[in-house]
């Protein structure tokens, strides 16, 4: 019953987007998981094409395996049937800055070409319009994971020429900028991959620029190019992002998010 409902509703833009975020972690061991969008996505990904990945919480939680959708990184679900639960300083120097983190899924307010992430302010630093949460652990996982995958929905507020505040690193002014002052600084990640939006997805080239690598059902080109504030980089033949199955749609509306408090 519950498998026909979800072949009979299509996915919207939200399930399209964390659908095809989940199965970028298809094959990733270790994974730092960011509150919001990142959670459910990477709550997905462990229940079909990464099963074995460890979820690591900033709160202090290696190898969690939550019997629900945690609501939130200090959420008690991410205790249950973890792997070991330490201090935050022992996360973040052991784990994180011991090089034991393979990929961080972080979400963001703004972001930029180079993939830098604000979450911090928007508008002046001094007097802000919106003061948003902060790093909290951010920088340190954009710095620090080996690879790190972006999930955020997609407008010409959220995908901008240039940030108010640069909170986490991604490839700063490009690629070879990155890789010198990430060998300077010690920062032991190499940046980010992937983005994961409610119309596309992308990817970046050699110069550390995004570019655009598949389009989700129902979204255009242009809806896509007109929703970013800089001048996309688009190969020639893009293809159409694969639609969600059943299962998958199953697990995030009965399983994951009954309330669609996410999607």
């Amino acid at each position: 019953m519950s498998a026909d409902k979800s072949e009979q509703k299509p996915a919207s833009r939200n399930e399209l987007m964390v659908v095809a975020a989940a199965r970028a972690l298809e094959g990733k061991r270790v994974c730092f998981v960011g509150v919001g969008l990142p959670n459910i996505a990477v709550n997905l990904a462990k229940r079909t094409v990464a099963p074995q990945m460890e979820l690591v919480y900033e709160a202090g939680v290696f190898g969690a395996n939550p019997a629900r959708l945690p609501l939130s990184i200090g959420d008690p679900t991410i205790v249950t049937g973890s792997t070991a639960t330490v201090s935050m300083h022992d996360l973040f120097g052991l784990y994180l800055q011991g090089g034991r983190i393979d990929v961080g899924f972080l979400g963001g307010a703004q972001i930029d070409k180079y993939g830098n992430l604000n979450t911090t302010v928007i508008g002046d630093y001094t007097a802000p319009k919106t003061r948003l949460p902060g790093s909290g652990g951010a920088c340190e996982i954009a710095i620090n994971a080996k690879e790190i995958m972006v999930i955020m929905r997609q407008s010409t507020r959220s995908f901008v020429q240039k940030l108010d505040f640069r909170t986490s690193p991604g490839h700063l002014g490009g690629a070879a900028a990155s890789a010198t002052l990430r060998k300077e600084q010690g920062w032991g990640g190499n940046g980010p991959s992937v983005v994961v939006t409610d119309l596309a997805v992308y990817g970046f080239n050699s110069d550390g620029e995004m570019e655009l690598r598949s389009i989700h059902p129902g979204a255009t080109l242009d809806e896509v190019k007109g929703s970013i504030g800089w001048e996309l980089r688009v190969p020639a033949n893009v293809p159409e992002t694969p639609a969600p199955t059943t299962e998958e749609l199953r697990l995030i509306r009965e399983e994951l998010d009954p309330t669609g408090a996410y999607v």
